[in-house]
């Protein structure tokens, strides 16, 4: 069965809110039961790109309420709680309670609760009297946001900075990794599966891997198993391959620009949680929908933006054809069959240009939305000269190099401060070996365009620790907390980065490791099976090849490699299935923030502000 995971959590969802009661076949509760809903930020944004209003009304939730917000109290209905399980959200219940707000309190953490605060929540309600109130406690673990079937996010904001951060300790360290494993967990036990996991040595990658190897045998060994698929003797290829990687694997992909229709939407008109706004054609702003129920988005999200517009015209065109059929039926034009003689022949007519109303409406909508993102998106396009960035950078990955009179005109032309910056670090990445006097340039280029060069610094310096390193491979790989330590791959295989197909480090990897064949690429990457006795972790019988995989990307994801994963399942024979997630996603902006911050941390660059204007 295909691991879908946006499924599988509003299943999960449903169920709670019809008060973790089963739903029948149609997705509801056997009794209906009026009831109010109570969440935090974090939940809010889990049930956003999820459930929409009419279906709160559907599961009847009437209201719905932020838990720190002033509530009046609403008499013999229970409320369902979603929320965190962290000390603020339990004072508040406490007070809720405590005040009889409700008449039941059904309480949902999104991830395990800790014991000290469930017994602050047991003690703090028994000395109000009000412990009669909590009708139920759930452990939900649905601590992650699904975006789409086979993407989420776990929304853990700067694991980037706070992961590379040379100032950080080891207990800090620990605690981040500890977050990623919990996050992970929630995503394995929503979609019930054990995977065998793979990463490559060291970093943060290893981190977790080993760190989510422990919960989950610790987990397979309690009474209470969520993991329903079946004893250990369930067979490898059963089972789904979760490969982890860390950032800085492949940096590039996180600052370069993108010219594809889904990550060109996500990076500068800021696509967040499956919506966006943009200025409407007459004026005001239009706030739209792009998930899974927008056919167009679907079917073209991973086009280059040209054959997006060429497709919107196409639809466009293909809808005024179809309108016009309909017309010329039903007598709705100079040209129309309409008989007098032949009434049953045109009542079918009629019936059937009504029942076709309702698609061509909704066919019209799709296209206007779009009509209007891409113009939007256009005139960002020869605002800032994306289109020439983009492929510049793609040239740049592919040859290793960039005639300096192109990258110099590029930086000191019209565009973009961010942008600038972007291109002067891919040129940096992309880049075979450094020129010195051209680096001073495109340093000079860049403060004269007044842009804080914090980030590129940041990146030059790994570069050249990644050399030295090279040369040297003398310093200890062990210690991972150490962040020289944590960049050795930033420009592993920056030279086939980008091959002919335009594949990526990471997909071409994912590739390999769903595979399972023998390969000097993937040969040392570590093996962690939970299921099997720890001394024969390792063993061949891991191997694929794999009908499922999960894709996790630590610090950091996009859109870019989203799409890049799926085409490569579309790809396979038989059709694999991908599930790509990530710390939290960002824009080719937010993560050169990040770099920025780095760089400050590290005492480099200059402090002019590397604003987007």
């Amino acid at each position: 069965m295909a691991l879908n995971l946006r499924q599988k959590q509003t299943e999960c969802i449903t169920r709670m809110l019809n008060l973790n009661q089963p739903v029948n076949a149609t997705g509801t509760a056997n009794e209906e039961v009026y009831k109010i809903l109570i969440y935090d930020k974090f939940c809010q944004n889990i049930l956003s790109p999820l459930i929409r209003v009419k279906d709160l009304r559907k599961h009847g939730v009437t209201l719905y309420f932020l838990i720190d917000k002033d509530r009046k109290p609403v008499h013999d209905v229970p409320a369902v709680y979603f929320v965190q399980p962290n000390q603020a959200n339990i004072q508040r219940i406490m007070a809720d309670t405590s005040r009889s707000l409700y008449d039941s309190f059904h309480l949902n953490f999104s991830s395990s609760i800790p014991r000290p605060l469930l017994e602050d929540l047991a003690s703090g309600t028994l000395s109000s009297d009000s412990i009669q109130r909590i009708s139920k406690v759930h452990d939900q673990y649905l601590e992650f946001v699904t975006l789409e079937d086979g993407l989420f996010s776990l929304a853990q904001k700067s694991t980037y900075v706070q992961l590379n951060d040379p100032s950080a300790g080891d207990r800090e360290i620990e605690e981040i990794v500890e977050r990623i494993v919990s996050g992970l967990f929630c995503v394995l036990a929503t979609l019930a599966v054990v995977p065998i996991i793979r990463c490559p040595r060291g970093g943060p990658a290893e981190m977790v891997a080993s760190a989510l190897d422990q919960r989950l045998r610790d987990h397979l060994l309690s009474k209470n198993n969520l993991f329903t698929e079946g004893g250990s003797f369930v067979s490898s290829f059963q089972r789904p391959i979760l490969c982890i990687f860390d950032r800085n694997f492949e940096l590039a992909v996180g600052i370069q620009h993108d010219f594809r229709y889904r990550p060109l939407v996500h990076d500068v008109l800021g696509l967040r949680l499956n919506r966006l706004s943009v200025q409407g054609e007459k004026g005001g702003m239009r706030s739209y929908e792009l998930d899974s129920s927008d056919p167009f988005w679907v079917a073209n999200g991973s086009l280059e933006f040209p054959e997006v517009a060429v497709e919107i015209e196409t639809q466009l065109n293909k809808y005024k054809k179809d309108v016009d059929e309909v017309n010329r039926r039903t007598g709705g034009t100079d040209g129309a069959e309409f008989d007098g003689t032949d009434l049953t022949g045109n009542t079918k007519h009629l019936m059937n240009a009504v029942n076709s109303l309702p698609e061509l409406t909704e066919r019209k909508q799709v296209i206007d939305k779009h009509t209007n993102i891409a113009t939007v998106l256009l005139g960002e396009i020869k605002e800032r000269l994306l289109d020439s960035y983009a492929k510049k950078e793609n040239d740049m990955l592919v040859r290793g190099s960039i005639d300096r009179n192109e990258l110099l005109g590029l930086l000191k032309g019209k565009g973009k401060k961010m942008d600038k910056l972007r291109f002067a670090i891919m040129y940096l990445i992309s880049s075979e070996s450094i020129n010195q006097s051209e680096v001073e340039s495109v340093e000079a280029a860049l403060k004269e365009s007044e842009v804080d060069t914090s980030a590129f610094q940041y990146v030059k310096k790994l570069k050249s620790l990644n050399a030295s390193m090279a040369s040297a491979n003398s310093a200890s790989r062990n210690n991972i907390v150490d962040w020289a330590e944590k960049i050795y791959a930033v420009t592993a295989g920056v030279k086939n980065l980008l091959s002919s197909d335009r594949q990526l480090a990471l997909t071409r990897t994912v590739e390999l490791l769903i595979e399972g064949r023998p390969n000097p690429e993937i040969d040392g990457y570590l093996v962690f099976d939970p299921r099997a006795p720890k001394s024969s972790s390792g063993s061949s019988h891991l191997r694929g090849p794999f009908k499922e995989a999960i894709v996790f990307m630590i610090g950091g994801g996009n859109y870019v490699e989203y799409g890049s994963l799926q085409e490569l399942a579309q790809r396979q024979q038989p059709v694999k299935h991908v599930i790509y997630g990530t710390t939290e996603i960002l824009t080719g902006a937010e993560f050169v923030e990040q770099l920025a911050l780095l760089g400050h941390k590290m005492g480099l660059g200059t402090n002019v502000a590397a604003s987007s204007h």
